[in-house]
């Protein structure tokens, strides 16, 4: 992975004390002159996936960049939550786009700081996964296309949050939405539906690819970093647990974005010219049932009788992508 690996000194467990690290391996929120370029007074949900993301990635963003960086952000939860006219919570040049036009709208901001020769001035794009997978996908493709400059970000929690929590083309297989209820056969979203855009990002063969989640933030930091030192189209899709839309406790968000991880459900990888050049493995597995059953969005699959086949389908679909990214540790 970018990030220098961590010995854990807690068996079993994922915490390391900051204390035990060397400046040098120190993430951008441990450094107390971190930007903070989202800040407080924003109106986020308690356990918000999708602000702890943008802080994150904007924080190790700015500092890659010199503090030289224009944000455009689409319409969606993280503009609505964090600009409620007449404030903001923003202390960075920010930009608030349409739905679906944030990736073009970005790449006509590189293009006017390429004209005024400020190639010193990098531009980072940014969106839910409705804004990206779904409105806005056909100027994200064209940004792939024309390789335009612009590192576009994509917070995946998986539904339209800002308005109800409908189904999008990231919501996975057999969730309930208010566009996909836990009724019939088949209950929530249907199987073989959707997008998986990292991986259409792959096929555009763009300089960089990658994906993460709000479970590893010195992983997320590092991604960020690394592709600031690429020209070029970048994408970078963080997987951002949503405790309304998913139900979960608030408390719950890391630990659900690590057990997407440690299940197979969402694979971790980055990528450079079309070619998977890393993956993060997982270090201890665990069945899509640990990670299903912490959401009431999957209620309906653990009632009385439990939909176990649907459970089984699931999980087959983690145990494919676990062979498809070699994410286990060699025995």
């Amino acid at each position: 992975m970018a990030a220098t690996p961590i010995k854990f000194y807690q068996t079993g467990s994922f915490a390391v004390g900051g204390r035990l690290l060397g400046e040098d391996q120190r993430s951008v929120q441990s450094d107390r002159q971190r930007i903070n370029s989202i800040d407080c007074g924003h109106r986020a949900c308690q356990g918000c996936g999708e602000a702890l993301g943008a802080r994150y990635t904007l924080d190790a963003a700015m500092r890659a960049t010199g503090n030289r960086m224009v944000a455009v952000n689409a319409t969606g939860c993280l503009e609505v939550f964090s600009t409620p006219y007449p404030e903001t919570s923003w202390r960075i040049p920010w930009l608030h786009s349409l739905f679906g036009n944030a990736p073009a709208v970005a790449t006509g901001v590189a293009a006017a700081m390429k004209a005024k020769g400020r190639t010193d001035v990098r531009v980072v794009g940014q969106g839910g996964d409705g804004g990206t997978v779904d409105i806005g996908f056909a100027c994200l493709s064209g940004m792939f296309e024309r390789n335009d400059d612009v590192l576009y970000i994509c917070y995946d929690n998986e539904a339209y949050m800002n308005t109800g929590v409908q189904r999008s083309g990231a919501t996975p297989p057999a969730a309930r939405t208010a566009t996909t209820p836990a009724v019939g056969a088949e209950p929530g979203a249907v199987f073989g539906q959707g997008k998986n855009v990292p991986m259409i990002a792959l096929a555009h063969e763009i300089p960089y690819v990658a994906t993460a989640t709000v479970a590893d933030l010195r992983d997320l930091e590092a991604k960020v970093t690394r592709a600031m030192e690429f020209r070029g189209a970048r994408y970078l899709h963080v997987l951002v647990p949503c405790p309304l839309g998913w139900g979960s406790a608030s408390h719950d968000t890391i630990r659900i974005a690590r057990l997407a991880k440690e299940s197979g459900i969402f694979p971790v990888f980055e990528a450079e010219a079309g070619e998977i050049v890393a993956t993060s493995k997982i270090r201890h597995r665990v069945p899509v049932e640990d990670y299903l059953r912490r959401q009431t969005r999957y209620a309906h699959l653990f009632g009385d009788p439990p939909r176990t086949d649907v459970i089984e389908k699931i999980q087959a679909l983690a145990d494919r992508t676990i062979r498809r990214f070699d994410l286990l540790e060699e025995a």
